[in-house]
């Protein structure tokens, strides 16, 4: 029998007690607190849910693909509690590098029911490959940027086609739009809404990625429906 992956496991030694109090512990709940109250003052709309619904319910796996600028407040877009074939909670997972920067990220999304797959895809793609793999195996839906961590910006890397061809699991293209917003000047010019904001959330059309499939033409559709959504995001923040 396989070794069950633990895959909120810590990536490397993170400090003194103290420290891994405040930067582990303290700041990812406070982070995530806020973050929760903010949600909480937004009013939540949902579009083309139904077939998202509809795989739940068939009990299958589903990769949620959206862009890194929309990140914040991302798990508006899954409302699901879900157990795997041996009656254990499941949900979904993200990709988080094993770096300090890694583990304070992984700790602040615990606290929405999130959990980690530890490894950098640009550092060691392959390796990440495979504990995403197992992840999805083991009952988990994913959550994946495309472009994330370092960009560019809306260009999409090759890791969400693998993972839906060699598991088998759906690809829901997602996007959050508000209609009062502003942009961070980072690299992703990350979106954040304003206090009592409307967010919409719409999804894609959920699709498979065949097992002897053309990677580069499965990307180039799973971009294309990205940038559309993206597309369709501006013009609600604009309206």
């Amino acid at each position: 029998m396989a070794t069950r992956l633990d895959i909120a496991e810590r990536g490397r030694p993170l400090g003194s007690p103290l420290s891994v109090w405040l930067n582990y512990r303290l700041v990812p709940f406070l982070v995530a607190g806020l973050s929760k109250l903010w949600s909480h003052t937004l009013r939540v709309r949902l579009y083309g849910f139904g077939p998202v619904e509809d795989l739940v319910a068939r009990d299958e796996r589903f990769i949620l693909s959206f862009w890194h600028r929309r990140l914040f407040m991302m798990p508006l877009s899954y409302p699901f509690r879900r157990r795997n074939a041996q009656g254990e909670d499941r949900g979904v997972a993200i990709l988080s590098s094993d770096s300090k920067d890694g583990e304070r990220s992984a700790a602040t999304w615990r606290w929405f029911g999130i959990h980690a797959v530890r490894g950098t895809a640009s550092e060691d793609g392959a390796k990440a490959l495979v504990r995403m793999i197992q992840a999805v195996r083991q009952g988990w839906d994913f959550g994946i940027t495309p472009d994330g961590p370092r960009g560019p910006l809306m260009a999409l890397k090759p890791g969400t086609i693998a993972l839906a061809r060699k598991t088998g699991a759906w690809i829901v293209p997602v996007s959050l739009a508000f209609d009062r917003s502003f942009e961070l000047k980072t690299w992703d010019r990350m979106v954040i809404p304003f206090p009592f904001a409307t967010c919409t959330v719409r999804y894609g059309v959920p699709f498979r990625v065949p097992p002897r499939s053309d990677d580069a033409a499965e990307g180039a559709r799973l971009q294309q429906e990205m940038d559309t959504l993206e597309a369709w995001a501006q013009t609600v923040g604009r309206a």
